[in-house]
């Protein structure tokens, strides 16, 4: 069994930064594209951003330029540096890990971490 275990989110101030973490565990897995996710009130789930293995990168087009995703692979986490926060960046951010688990490519979510931003 895989899990992802985030960290990071709070409430903070427009105009300022944010950092989220999210580490996988488990036994006998290897992982692939990792990425992060949100869901605001009302709305449906969207792609903040992610990363390949190799360090490619997608972002949303909301949040180029203010958003960084990394990785470290040794320790199978995945980071989000949120800079410039809007209040509109408001949402839950669930951590997502494509892994391979036995002979099976499965989609790992995490818990979810609550992000506010006030204007």
């Amino acid at each position: 069994q895989v899990q992802l275990v985030e960290s990071g989110g709070g409430l903070v101030q427009a105009g300022r930064s944010l950092s989220l973490s999210c580490a996988a565990s488990g036994n006998s897995f290897s992982i692939f594209t990792m990425g992060w996710y949100r869901q605001a009130p009302g709305k449906q789930r969207e792609l903040v951003a992610t990363i390949a293995y190799s360090g490619r990168t997608n972002y949303a087009d909301s949040v180029k330029g203010r958003f960084t995703i990394s990785r470290d692979n040794a320790k199978n986490t995945v980071y989000l540096q949120m800079n410039t926060l809007k209040p509109e960046d408001t949402a839950v951010y669930y951590c997502n890990a494509d892994a391979l688990i036995g002979t099976k490519v499965r989609g790992i979510w995490g818990q979810g971490t609550q992000v506010t931003v006030s204007s």
